[in-house]
Parts: C-alpha cells; structure tokens; sequence
C-alpha cells in the first residue's frame, strides 16, 4: 500500500473548510459590469479576496484601481532568503449566470449535486483562488512556504477589457516573478494531470447596422424596404462557410495541432451536441478549437418574439468574437474582421463597428525547468499518471502581457475548467477531487521548484 504523502493529507483535511470559502466567494454576484450587477458585489468580492490573504499572513495587501475601472486584489509572502518567486494568478470576476431561471440550483448558491459542487464561478475562476490557499496553507502546516509568493486575483478577466493588463505596463515590477502559475485553464478531463502549452487569443466587436430613419411596417413597406435585421443575419451568415468553418476575409483558417489529440465521440460528449446534429468546420477537434480561428455572434440586439410586432426593423445589433490561435496577431485579426463586417454588409447598410476587447494568443515553453517541477509534483497528486499538454480554445490576455514584462519568467497554466466543469454555461460546477489534487500538485510544484533552484 502507497503511503499518502503529508501534503495531501493536509489538503485533504483543508477541504470542509475550502467548501465553505468558496461558497462565501461564489455568492457574490461579481460579473464584472455594472450594467448587469452593481459595482458593489466586485468591490465585496475583491475585499473577501483581500482578507483572505491578510489572514494567510501576506503584507503589502491592496486593491489595484485598474484603468477599466475595477480592482484588482494583490498581496506578497516573503519567503525564505534567496528563494524564487512564484506569482499565483486567478480571477474572482465571472460570466453572467445566462438567466438564473435555468439553473437547476441557484447560480451564486454552491449547491452539491451528483459529487460536483455547482454555482457560477466555482470553477471559473474563484475555485483557482481558493486552489492557491489550500496549497499554501497544506505547505505552512507542513515546514512552511519554500519560495516568495505574489497573488494577484484579477477582477475583469471575463470581460477582457485589459484593466490588469495596462496597470502591469505601468507598473512592471509589481507582478515580477521567477515562474507564473495561472490557475485559470483546466484538465483535459477529470482525473488526468493537464497543463495547457497555447491559448487562443481573442476580439469583440460590436457591429451595428442602420438602414432606414424609423421602423416601418412590413406590410405596407415589405418586400422594397431593407430590413437591418435581415441584412445583419446576413452580414453574420458571411462570417462561416457552408461547413460552418470560420471565413474571415483574409484570415488564415488551415492551422493544425500536432500535440494531445481530442477524439469526436468525446468531444461530442462533452459539448452535449444533440443526437443527428453535425459538427462544424474541417480537420482535427483539436486543430478546430487550439490551431484555428473561431468566430461566435454572442449577442444580438433584435425584438423578442414575445410581443413582436409586424415591423422592419430600422437598426439592428450583435456583439462577435473571434478567438484567435497562437501564431496570428489579434490586432490584425481585428482589423481583418473590422474589413469583412463592412465589405459584406448587403444592401448598402450603414456599418458602424466598435471594438469591445482584444488579448493577443499564447505559447509556453513547455521545455523549462518549472514543468519539469510540476509534472513530477502532477505524478504524486494524481498516482499512476503523467502530466499531459494540450491547448486551450479560450484566451487569457494577461499570459501575453505578462511574457512581454518578464521574458526570462516561466509559464504555467493549470487549473479546474475541465470539460464537465461548463464553464460560462448553464450548471457552472467544480469537481472537489479536482480542487483537491491540483492543491496538492501545486504544493508539491512549489516545494520541487525551490529545490531546483538550490540544485
């Protein structure tokens, strides 16, 4: 029999306490945009986050005012002479619940079901806050923290308004470190040790398309006026090819993944696609959501069918993002897309498009010594398995910027968004025996990596 290592004894015992937390995080309504939740529900959570550091002893605690106009937690540990510095990351702001009504259990309540703990954020990405302070306080109860830690909790991240990311550039030594840990990525799939090598990066658009002075209606003028709603689902309808692949006038959409393959029948699975429903685009899983552009219209500004009227419509609205895979650039991949709205719009509409976000892909170098630290600390939190890399199709801005300040600094991004976590969906949950083991890896991790540093 395989004795249990003390650490995950320690986190196992952590772990009463850890629900409770995350329930109290969880509860706070904390999507970051005041024109769906008060400003006050980030402000409680940044100052939960605040605490929560205080009382695992770090000094120089704040709150970070962040030019996007939220806050930021952030909070240093000193640790021994000499040691490294490790910067642990997550974020408390989340995705708005998608209509509480839909929820089986209500979406800021952590509710456990079927061995799951349920509610927004709890995997994305207040679970990776609480994953952090389980692993510092299994290692202070086990002969103390071995490096210098910074934790910096951003409050915007869903948003992608870079309010952290600016704040770094003006302040490049706030976030220095010898290896980063983002705590905002996940497993392949429960039970298998993931770090994620790429990300894709991303933009948001708002395009919005005018065509006559007022609604008018479609009787009378049907069939003669041009109806902006009709020319956006147009417009939109440009975006894809008949395969449902992406076609951004311009954009390269032929990028392959050469590395953990995703086969069909489980990503079908995991995406619940309905039995006879085809899935989009062409070549790999993997080459369609880690090596590929993919566009997505998230919101459109049109009547509801309840209480519809028989009108065309004047203006019509949608948001749109593209994500965008590692070796293009999401500025150009912006002004790409910016073309193709107003080149495609039908009619002779009247095309005005905004810019809503923008954070550029990502790639780590997976060679480095701190994977090395982490698959063989990934080996004892999880026995009878070996560390996996694979890509991530959502984007973390922050990973590039932070590359940019700190060239010699590694990168490693780990975290409990595996697949049944559905994350930004309906029924958000974490698995706890996941919450557990990466504790407990990124424990071992930072106990591996200051030995190295030693060696």
């Amino acid at each position: 029999m395989t004795a249990v290592h003390p650490i995950a004894s320690t986190v196992a015992s952590l772990m009463p306490r850890a629900k409770t937390e995350l329930a109290e995080l969880v509860a706070f309504r904390s999507v970051a945009d005041p024109a769906q939740f008060p400003r006050s529900e980030c402000e409680a959570a940044a100052n939960w986050c605040a605490d929560a550091l205080r009382a695992e002893g770090f000094s120089d605690v704040a709150l970070l005012d962040t030019p996007d106009g939220t806050q930021s937690v952030y909070g240093f540990l000193p640790g021994p002479q000499g040691a490294p510095t490790v910067l642990l990351y997550a974020h408390y702001d989340v995705q708005p619940p998608l209509g509480e009504d839909k929820w089986t259990s209500p979406p800021f309540e952590l509710t456990e079901r079927d061995g799951r703990w349920y509610g927004r954020g709890a995997a994305d990405c207040k679970g990776g806050f609480i994953m952090h302070l389980l692993a510092l306080r299994a290692l202070r109860e086990n002969g103390g923290v071995p490096v210098s830690v910074k934790v910096i909790a951003e409050g915007s991240e869903e948003q992608g308004t870079g309010g952290l990311e600016r704040y770094a550039e003006a302040h490049p030594e706030l976030l220095a470190a010898d290896t980063i840990v983002i705590g905002d990525t996940g497993n392949f799939r429960v039970g298998l040790p993931t770090v994620t090598a790429t990300l894709r990066g991303m933009t948001m658009l708002r395009v919005t398309l005018d065509t006559l002075e007022g609604n008018l209606h479609s009787g009378q003028f049907g069939g003669a006026a041009p109806d902006a709603l009709a020319a956006l689902i147009q417009l939109l309808a440009s975006l894809r090819s008949e395969d449902g692949s992406t076609t951004v006038d311009g954009l390269a959409a032929d990028g392959t993944w050469d590395g953990l393959q995703y086969p069909e029948e489980e990503f079908r699975a995991d995406a619940k696609v309905l039995d006879g429903v085809g899935l989009i685009g062409t070549g790999t899983v993997a080459d369609r959501i880690w090596a590929r552009p993919a566009v997505t219209v998230v919101g459109i500004d049109c009547p509801p069918v309840v209480g519809a009227t028989p009108s065309l419509q004047a203006s019509a609205r949608a948001q749109v993002s593209l994500r965008v895979p590692p070796g293009q650039d999401a500025a150009e991949a912006t002004k790409l897309l910016t073309a193709h709205l107003h080149a495609h719009a039908p009619w002779g509409a009247k095309v005005t498009v905004e810019q809503v976000g923008q954070g550029q892909p990502f790639k780590a170098d997976t060679s480095s010594p701190a994977y090395t630290s982490m698959a063989d600390a990934m080996r004892v939190a999880y026995p009878g398995e070996e560390m996996q890399t694979s890509g991530m199709g959502g984007s973390i801005p922050l990973c590039n910027t932070l590359a940019a300040l700190y060239p010699r600094a590694e990168i490693l991004l780990i975290g409990l968004s595996e697949p049944e976590a559905q994350i930004h969906a309906v029924n958000e949950s974490v698995s706890p025996e996941e919450l557990e083991r990466l504790s407990v890896a990124e424990a071992l991790f930072l106990t591996n990596y200051a030995a190295s540093k030693k060696s």
